[in-house]
């Protein structure tokens, strides 16, 4: 079968790296893709929110199955666009409806949704500027540090955690009158903080049965010791060393059974991925948040280590058959190490040449924000290239990524050296 995947990042570059060594896939594209996909799909420049664009290519080049990686497209419906017209709704599009991207679209809807299904997570209440004044009050109520989350999408850079009260009540106004990250902070959830481990854990579901992918642990800071601005994430690891038996279990049951359920039992129409957002504390999880796709740059960590055919897994999502699946799981450890542009995630520069790709060996080389400019790689965004690599212990694997990330070179490229120190 044709198949497409939409989006330009190390998610998108690792979904074409899997689907590429399946023998159920004829032919691969990527719209718009990145240096990386140029080399394994047929790369398209076509926007992942140009709905008829799109369109016109899955006709054009008769496409049987969308992967769709980001977020955006998923809030903004294209999974309704597909299934609402008679010309495409007999492709498989492996992401949730417009219903279902709400999980992720607004963190309102999703902490209303944990409250309704009785999924364990913060205390929290919501506000917009008319409600600016008990917005301040609330947090007065709270213990520091606070937590303001923006409720729309705002890039994975929503969420400020301030351990001053007065910065607090500053930055909740900055969210709602100074539109701090534009129309997501319209409205702006305030939650009480939850002090433990954090990890990700990864469902991919039919809309009734649900398989468990490897669970991963991201670092979203740009500093060593997790200091300094949250980024889209500098790195992965996975499993989860703490994510015992006993752990799993509590967070099926508690929280992957009653979220697939009450997503049939809202009739939300929900084919494609959870990505919970988990937060151990003392020995009990709780979610932080729901995102309705895969994580980036926890997909180059996890994926690699699903042996299953990934095609095969997305036609039994289709058919409402995950039920009839074994998932093969490689033992090993996987660690992902994100390089990115000097100045992210405030401003950078982009167009550096990037080279040393060929001498990587041993690791997995997966682009994230580069483009071909002839025949040269060059940057194309903040977080640029993530390199993966497996053993038995992640400490092992962490030092082949390091070793081999040795090897590149970008003008101010930086990543972080302490991945894993918290586990």
């Amino acid at each position: 079968m044709n198949i497409l995947i939409l989006g330009s990042g190390g998610r998108e570059h690792t979904f074409a790296y899997k689907i590429a060594q399946s023998d159920l896939c004829d032919q691969l594209f990527v719209a718009p893709g990145n240096a990386g996909t140029a080399a394994i799909a047929n790369n398209v420049a076509i926007s992942v929110n140009d709905f008829k664009g799109i369109k016109a290519l899955v006709i054009k080049e008769n496409i049987e199955m969308v992967v769709v990686g980001p977020e955006d497209p998923l809030v903004n419906g294209i999974s309704n666009f597909f299934s609402d017209d008679p010309q495409l709704s007999n492709v498989i599009v492996i992401g949730p409806s417009k219903r279902g991207a709400l999980l992720e679209g607004s963190k309102e809807r999703a902490k209303e949704f944990m409250a309704m299904h009785n999924i364990p997570t913060a205390a929290y209440q919501s506000f917009t500027v008319e409600s600016l004044e008990a917005g301040k009050m609330f947090l007065e109520t709270l213990h520091a540090p606070y937590v303001l989350k923006a409720d729309g999408l705002a890039a994975g850079k929503g969420v400020l955690i301030l351990q001053d009260l007065e910065e607090a009540k500053t930055e909740l106004e900055n969210m709602l009158t100074n539109k701090k990250f534009g129309s997501a902070s319209e409205k702006v959830v305030i939650e009480e903080f939850l002090d433990g481990i954090e990890l990700s854990v990864f469902v991919l579901t039919d809309g009734k049965n649900y398989v468990i992918l490897p669970t991963a642990k991201d670092y979203k800071r740009i500093g060593e010791g997790d200091t300094g601005l949250n980024t889209g994430g500098m790195g992965a690891i996975s499993p989860v060393p703490f994510a015992d038996e006993a752990l799993m279990t509590k967070i099926e049951e508690r929280i992957i059974k009653p979220t697939v359920a009450g997503l049939a039992k809202e009739n939300i129409d929900y084919k494609g991925f959870i990505f919970i957002g988990l937060i151990k504390v003392g020995d009990d999880p709780k979610v932080i948040e729901y995102n309705v796709r895969m994580g980036d740059p926890e997909t180059e960590a996890v994926l690699p280590r699903v042996k299953t055919d990934l095609v095969t897994l997305f036609k039994h999502v289709g058919n409402q058959s995950l039920d009839k699946v074994d998932l093969d799981i490689d033992p090993r450890s996987a660690t992902t190490v994100m390089t990115v542009s000097g100045g992210y995630p405030e401003a950078y520069e982009k167009g550096k040449e990037i080279t040393g790709i060929d001498s990587i060996s041993d690791s997995i080389v997966f682009h994230a924000g580069t483009k071909l400019e002839g025949d040269k790689v060059v940057t194309n965004g903040g977080r640029v290239i993530a390199i993966t690599s497996f053993d038995n212990d992640f400490r092992k694997a962490l030092q082949k990524s390091y070793q081999n990330i040795e090897k590149l070179h970008f003008d101010k490229m930086y990543y972080r050296k302490d991945l894993g120190f918290d586990l």
